[in-house]
This record gives C-alpha cells, sequence and structure tokens, in this order.
C-alpha cells in the first residue's frame, strides 16, 4: 500500500520560507509523478507544483513560478517543496498525491487532482503577521 506523509508546515511571516516534505513509500511504479496541490478555506484544490520520478522535469502554477521550487531525493524517497518568499495568499492545506505515470506533452503536465490516486493527509502553511 502506497503512504504518502507530508510534513514541514507552519506559521511563516509573509516574505518567509518553508520547506515542505512528502515521504512516499510503498510504491513499485518506474514512471511516475508527484504533485503538490494546496486548499485554502472554502476553496476547490489546486496544483502547485509536479516532479517526474527521475527528478529531471517540473512544472509549476504560475502563482508560484520564481517563488517555489520543487526538487526530490529518490534514495530517501521524499520529494520537497521550497516556498520562498511567501504572501497571505498562499495559506492553504498543502496536499502531496501520487499519480502512476507521467504526462508529458512539451513539459511535464502536472495535470488535475482527479488524476492522482493517492493522497497525503496535508500540512497546514499559514502565513500571516
Amino acid at each position: 500500500q502506497l503512504h504518502l506523509v507530508e510534513s514541514g508546515g507552519g506559521l511563516v511571516q509573509p516574505g518567509g520560507s518553508l520547506k515542505l516534505s512528502c515521504a512516499a513509500s510503498g510504491f513499485t511504479s518506474n514512471f511516475y509523478t508527484i504533485g503538490w496541490f494546496r486548499q485554502a478555506p472554502g476553496k476547490g484544490r489546486n496544483v502547485v507544483s509536479c516532479i517526474s520520478n527521475s527528478g529531471v522535469s517540473t512544472n509549476y502554477a504560475d502563482s508560484v513560478k520564481g517563488r517555489f521550487t520543487i526538487s526530490s531525493d529518490n534514495v530517501k524517497n521524499t520529494v520537497y517543496l521550497q516556498m520562498n518568499s511567501l504572501e497571505p495568499e498562499d495559506t492553504a492545506v498543502y496536499y502531496c498525491a501520487f499519480r502512476a505515470r507521467l504526462r508529458i506533452s512539451g513539459r511535464l503536465q502536472c495535470g488535475t487532482e482527479g488524476e492522482y490516486e493517492y493522497w497525503g493527509q496535508g500540512t497546514q502553511v499559514t502565513v500571516s503577521s
């Protein structure tokens, strides 16, 4: 059974940084995508970023480009989301998710939440002064 566990959330002031981790276990797929999604209060769950199994291919939502960086450590089976220059609008529960395939059209396509088969429990990120 595939298992995802997020950590690293917390309270940070505007302009600050946080690094989220997503530890994965129990998967056997050779080709897969790990995505980061977020859900703000009263809103739907939207994609933030994604990374391929190799760690080479990544993609980002326009709202976080230049501020967030996704990376992976395949030895530790962990995906990270470095979040810099945080804004109050980044406040949300952040989830990592597993999709048992790649979707590449020019570059890695993160897709929507319905494409992902497994989800972590989420970690709260609050950006406030």
